[in-house]
């Protein structure tokens, strides 16, 4: 292998080990130790140093100056003295030589510590003075830096076998009296090395260890006999990413529970005070890793009160044949489950659902019904409760609403005067007048018609209307409010007036008829005649 090759090789393999020590400090589980974190830890041991660099040849020929490539050093001697500030960061100081020629290191800075029951990882960056002293050639002093890392075994908590320590050396010197101006790389030389060691840690200064303490707690602190109890455990002065055991025992019914939680079945204990312990243990812990604490609850004996229990009904009157619900409250004063149920009547039908029936009383007779049911709980304790409900005949069928009548009908036999309201016509409109005014709340329908053969117009309508005008104001004088009648046309096809009496609260459905317009006037028996021209003789 050439010695540029043998250079490289020493340059990269300090950065592989620093990247792989990073590596495992990332992916190890982080535990805290049991015995707490050192103030001050001392590291003494051996060194080996790969100088990594060239310097002038000693006793050189300045004219034709050569390289001299440093050898290893493997007898040397390190130290390292470090104040921790917490479990992870402290300021080291540390010291390394190494003999044949000699170097000499005293350097300070950072170190960050990953710790587990085991081992600790660690990984530091200092900063250097460098004195290297090669025989032939005036020591030369340089700065530095010290970058690397490593891994300590327990022995025990105060003393650590460290088991390799890694660093990159690195130092700029200064041997421009030996060199020549054109070999700058020989007159001030930057050393790339590798530094080794291995040794034993020294732990002072740890803090006092609290002792384990737990508390329990249960929830409710009284109880019945049957109703269930949680028990709470909690631990103090542990180690948090141990996992611990709970062992939980009660002097009351049956307690089942692994972790910090626990349930108590009280059923079939005897009632008094009962109390819940729990042994909290470390197993990874060898010593002062165990604590117990205990509480207490109190059980007392189930009350037998029997239910309370109440109904009423809706509607408390009903008629034959309706229906009425029944409605039930029904609660234990213990707190014991219930349930409603045997339900009867002494009349109609009941059907019952839950805390509520339906009564139906078809069929049943006037007079009281008695709606009977029971509330039992689950220790079969049991209380009834009655409600009645009056049962009323059904009233009598309500009136038939009125309706509108045919009260009469007129005939209109005049060829001449087809529209002419004759004696016989006014003899039945006077019946018809007569019943208006004996029924001030009756009105009246007048529904005219006309023969297909008739060829007047509107004489259907002239019939209606002319009817109207002697009843509000004909020779009669019958007087008969004209907003109480109303004058209509339909399609019987004769020769005739119908007159339909409509009460009170009836309508005229008027099918086949339709309401005459307000332009048909009534004609009168004998028109006046026609006005003379002026200028004109009487003949």
């Amino acid at each position: 292998m050439s010695t540029c090759s043998t250079v490289r090789s020493w340059r990269v393999l300090p950065a592989a080990i620093f990247l792989a020590l990073a590596i495992g400090l990332l992916s190890t589980s982080v535990l805290a130790q049991d015995e707490g974190t050192p103030k001050y830890d001392l590291f003494v041991g051996y060194q080996w140093l790969h100088p990594g660099g060239k310097v002038p040849t000693p006793f050189g020929n300045f004219n034709a100056p050569t390289a001299f490539k440093i050898p290893d050093m493997p007898a040397g001697l390190g130290a390292a003295f470090t104040y921790n500030f917490d479990p992870h960061w402290g300021l080291e100081a540390d010291f390394g030589h190494n003999w044949d020629h000699y170097e000499t290191t005293g350097s300070v800075g950072p170190r960050f510590m990953v710790r587990t029951d085991t081992t600790n990882y660690f990984i530091h960056a200092l900063v250097s003075y460098n004195r290297l002293a090669i025989d032939g050639l005036n020591p030369s002093n340089g700065i530095g830096v010290i970058a690397g890392g490593g891994m300590d075994l327990k022995f025990t908590h105060r003393l650590y076998f460290r088991l390799f320590e890694a660093d990159y050396v690195w130092a700029r010197h200064n041997f421009s009296s030996y060199a020549a101006p054109e070999f700058p790389d020989l007159r001030r030389p930057s050393l790339e090395g590798v530094r080794l060691r291995t040794g034993l840690v020294f732990n002072f200064g740890f803090p006092e260890i609290a002792t384990p303490t737990a508390t329990v707690t249960v929830q409710p602190t009284e109880v019945m006999v049957g109703e269930p109890v949680t028990a709470t455990a909690s631990g103090s002065n542990f180690n948090p990413k141990h996992p611990l055991t709970y062992n939980w025992t009660s002097t009351c019914g049956k307690i089942t529970g692994k972790d910090t939680t626990a349930t108590i079945d009280t059923n079939g204990a005897a009632a008094g005070t009962c109390t819940v312990t729990v042994h909290i243990t470390d197993p990874k812990r060898k010593k002062n890793g165990e604590a117990t604490a205990s509480t207490n609850f109190t059980l007392k004996e189930v009350p037998k009160n029997p239910p309370t229990f109440s109904c009423s009904a809706n509607p408390t009157t009903v008629q034959a044949g309706g229906t009425v619900t029944v409605s039930c409250t029904c609660t234990s004063p213990d707190n014991v489950p219930v349930t409603v149920s045997g339900w009867s009547a002494t009349g109609g039908n009941i059907s019952a659902n839950g805390n509520s029936a339906t009564l139906n009383t078809e069929g049943a007779s006037p007079g009281t019904v008695t709606v009977s049911a029971t509330c039992s709980d689950q220790r079969g304790l049991s209380t009834p409760a009655t409600t009645q409900v009056a049962i009323e005949n059904p009233p009598p069928p309500p009136p038939p609403p009125p309706t509108a009548s045919k009260l009469s009908s007129c005939d209109y036999p005049n060829p001449a005067k087809p529209w002419r309201v004759d004696n016989t016509c006014k003899a039945i409109l006077d019946d018809v007048a007569k019943n208006l005014q004996q029924n001030a709340d009756n009105r009246l329908v007048i529904v005219g018609n006309a023969d297909p053969k008739e060829k007047r117009k509107n004489l259907a309508a002239e019939r209606a209307v002319n009817a109207k005008a002697y009843l509000t104001g004909g020779e009669a004088r019958q007087g008969i409010d004209p907003s109480r009648i109303e004058a209509r046309t339909g399609n019987g096809g004769t020769k005739t007036a119908d007159f339909w009496v409509v009460p009170a609260g009836a309508s005229f459905s008027g099918e086949g008829t339709e309401p005459v317009s307000p332009k048909v006037k009534a004609i009168p028996d004998h028109p006046h005649a026609a006005a003379k021209k002026k200028g004109t003789k009487a003949q």
